[in-house]
């Protein structure tokens, strides 16, 4: 089933949720940048939160995530937008399975959260990483620095071959005037619940984490909105960053390695540019 965040609204408790499947955008990022181990898991969940913070954004509005920790995954960085496009990676793609995310991110840390929200400059929040697991951070990002109540939960899991089983998440938010106490009891039920995982085993549907989650609670579904693993990387933009470099740059470059390969830290995709290229653009700044 493709992957899609379903809006919903309780209105008696003057909520808003959020409710994600990310199964095949996660499979995606873990084949781009060969994951192996607890990193599939971490990026998985760090795909899902960025999904999930996207779908708060307006139209053409953009949210970067970055996790950095003094673990072994050393830093995870996500962006997404408000369309459903969301890519990123972790700085260390192989790590041992036996370790949690927390474990793999490390004990103490940032979760620095930026925003383009199509303003002059850009909207920055900076919190210590609470529990170094993915959702319980973002949650505190949420209510600590942008002081709206918030509950987040993600959940991924993994075959023995190491291939996604399944990876989905759920935000749910007060909505102005804001108040606690419906979030509070939000975050007492999630106790109460199995796994999200297991949820998702039984039926791979947002619905199916909506129902199971807002159960005895009046609430409508508003909108279903697909989400895949895009990057913003192009061949375009990245022939302008080579000619950004200055002709002098250019040339050394081609005298020694006699043609530029750019990488995308964001989707593992390659451009290569042989050396006609690289000299028609020398030869453009000449003229």
């Amino acid at each position: 089933m493709s992957d899609y965040v379903l809006r919903v609204i309780a209105r008696e408790e003057n909520v808003r949720g959020l409710f994600a499947l990310t199964t095949g955008l996660a499979t995606e990022g873990a084949r781009r940048h060969g994951t192996r181990g607890v990193s599939t898991r971490a990026l998985a969940d760090m795909l899902t939160a960025g999904v999930l913070m996207g779908a708060l954004l307006k139209v053409r509005q953009r949210v970067a995530l970055k996790f950095e920790g003094n673990g072994p995954l050393r830093k995870g960085i996500v962006e997404a937008d408000s369309f459903g496009h969301v890519h990123g990676y972790v700085a260390e793609p192989h790590l041992p399975a036996d370790l949690t995310v927390a474990q793999a991110l490390g004990a103490a840390g940032l979760l620095t959260v930026v925003k383009d929200l199509r303003l002059k400059e850009l909207a920055e929040g900076v919190v210590h990483l609470a529990t170094s697991q993915v959702d319980l951070d973002i949650a505190h990002y949420l209510n600590q620095s942008e002081q709206i109540p918030s509950v987040v939960s993600i959940g991924s899991a993994v075959t023995p071959d190491e291939a996604i089983e399944v990876t989905g998440g759920l935000l749910v938010q007060s909505l102005p005037p804001h108040d606690r106490a419906p979030i509070a009891r939000f975050t007492d039920r999630l106790q109460e619940l199995p796994p999200l995982v297991d949820v998702l085993r039984r039926d791979p549907t947002p619905e199916a984490i909506a129902a199971q989650l807002f159960a005895g609670v009046p609430y409508e579904n508003l909108e279903a909105r697909p989400v895949s693993f895009r990057c913003q990387c192009s061949r375009e933009r990245s022939r302008k960053a080579l000619v950004s470099i200055g002709r002098a740059e250019l040339e050394a470059l081609l005298e020694q390695e006699g043609q530029a390969v750019i990488d995308c830290h964001f989707c593992h995709e390659q451009y290569i540019f042989d050396r006609a290229e690289l000299e028609q653009m020398i030869e453009e700044m000449v003229g």
